[in-house]
Formats: structure tokens, C-alpha cells, sequence
């Protein structure tokens, strides 16, 4: 698979799953854009290593959970650029509270970064792939279809990611854009820390068929291998990376 002299952003590029999806799409040849909001250090860190692989870099600041940052963002990368082949809505965030105890804040932040930044980020990259084709890959989590105590808006969220993923790969098909998402079980970053702390993952290898648990290289294979044109005739699907968690979670919970 070669992303040869393509052009491929990813947000919430510089740490965990971002980081390992940003490097695997530039040893495939793509020049990438890290975004970041927090983090620049470990942007920055993320760009030299794609940059140590042979291709270009680049890093933009801009919060994603706010449509003004996403138009400022999408600005500089049309003016310096002028196109963009591949979009990666990896940016993710949410509150850990128990249904009841969700407000219209912790609602608003999580859907608004989680799920309403795939929209805003797609209507703008759409534009700059300008009827060249494209490829658009969200990542989600297993959260959107399985009930996990404390996850819900999380959970919530990515489920209108999903969602959202389909009826933009039907909308985009016409302009030569594919559109698919990835969704993991718990993957070992550094965001697994609080999961862990919260008591929603512990000893997670015990329930994985695969005998480990997900790393974040699992699924930038599977997202590089969405940005190929191997998978031009995948629209619209959630490709699910838990090694057989979803398929063998009950049989395994009675032993």
C-alpha cells in the first residue's frame, strides 16, 4: 500500500493512537499534519519522527471542539496546501460520570469534540480534496455499542460518530470520498490510565481471544489500510480492532 504524494491530517495527532496513526500513514509516503491542542511538545516530537521517515510534516494548534479553531485550522492548511487528501478524526475527549450525573456541559464538551468535529472538519476537508477523491477515517471505540459504568456520554458520542460516518460516506461517494471509522477496545495509551483508575479496564488480556490487548499500532494498520485504495469499495463501515473482545466477551465472562 503507497500514499506516495499524499496530503493527510490527523487530529489529536500527537500522542497514543494519533501519534501511531500519523507515522504509519507517513512510512506509507504521505506527507502528514499533526494537529494538537494541549501537547506541543509531544506534536512536535511526532513530527520529527515523520520527518526522520523520509517525508514532510507539519503541526497546527487548534482545539477541535470549537468550529472557529476548525475554520482557522482548515485556512492555513488551504492557503499553504491549496488541497488535503486524507482526514483522521482521532481527536477525542469526554467526562466519566454515571448517566444521571451528566450536565449540559460535560454533554456539550464531549459530543461537541467527539462527534460534531467530524462534521465541521469533514464539510472542510470535502472542499479541499476538490473532486479528486479522498479518504475520511473517525476513530471510535467499542463504548458506542457496549454500555461500560461512567462511559455513557463518551459512549453516546461515539455511537453519533458512527452514525455520522454512514451518512457521509453516502453523501461523499458521489465526489470520490470514502468514509469509514475504526473502533477499538481499550488500547494501552496513556488515556487508559484513567479507565483503568475508574475501574472500567483491568486485566483486560484475560477477556481478549488475541491473548493482549489493542496497541495503538493495531489500529493505524487498520485506518492505513482505509486510506489505501485496496479499500475504495469500504464505505461507510466502523471496522472493529479488539482482538475478538466484542465476539468473545460473554463466552469468556463465565470461565
Amino acid at each position: 500500500m503507497s500514499l506516495e504524494g499524499k496530503l493527510a491530517l490527523v487530529t489529536g495527532g500527537g500522542r497514543g493512537i494519533g501519534k501511531a496513526i500519523a507515522l504509519k500513514l507517513a512510512s506509507q509516503g504521505a506527507d502528514v499534519i499533526v494537529n494538537f491542542f494541549r501537547h506541543r511538545d509531544a506534536a512536535q516530537e511526532t513530527a520529527n519522527a515523520i520527518e526522520a521517515l523520509g517525508v514532510k510534516a507539519e503541526i497546527i494548534r487548534a482545539n477541535v471542539g470549537d468550529p472557529a479553531k476548525i475554520d482557522e485550522m482548515f485556512d492555513m492548511i488551504g492557503n499553504k496546501f491549496g488541497r488535503l487528501d486524507i482526514l483522521i478524526s482521532n481527536a477525542a475527549s469526554g467526562v466519566g460520570r454515571p448517566v444521571m450525573d451528566i450536565d449540559i456541559k460535560a454533554w456539550e464538551w464531549t459530543m461537541n469534540i467527539n462527534a460534531r468535529a467530524l462534521l465541521l472538519c469533514t464539510q472542510r476537508a470535502a472542499r479541499l480534496m476538490d473532486g479528486r477523491g479522498g479518504k475520511v477515517v473517525s476513530i471510535s471505540s467499542l463504548g458506542s455499542f457496549l454500555a461500560w459504568p461512567t462511559y455513557a456520554v463518551v459512549g453516546v458520542s461515539k455511537a453519533a460518530l458512527e452514525a455520522l460516518t454512514r451518512y457521509l460516506a453516502i453523501e461523499l461517494a458521489p465526489q470520490g470520498i470514502c468514509v469509514n471509522a475504526v473502533a477499538a477496545s481499550a488500547v494501552e495509551t496513556e488515556a487508559l490510565k484513567f479507565y483503568v483508575k475508574e475501574g472500567l479496564v483491568k486485566d483486560s488480556h484475560h477477556v481478549t481471544p488475541a491473548g493482549r490487548m489493542v496497541i495503538p499500532e493495531d489500529v493505524a494498520n487498520v485506518v492505513a489500510f482505509l486510506c489505501s485504495e485496496e479499500a475504495f469499495m469500504i464505505r461507510g463501515q466502523t471496522i472493529i480492532v479488539d482482538g475478538g473482545t466484542s465476539v468473545g466477551l460473554f463466552a469468556l465472562a463465565g470461565k
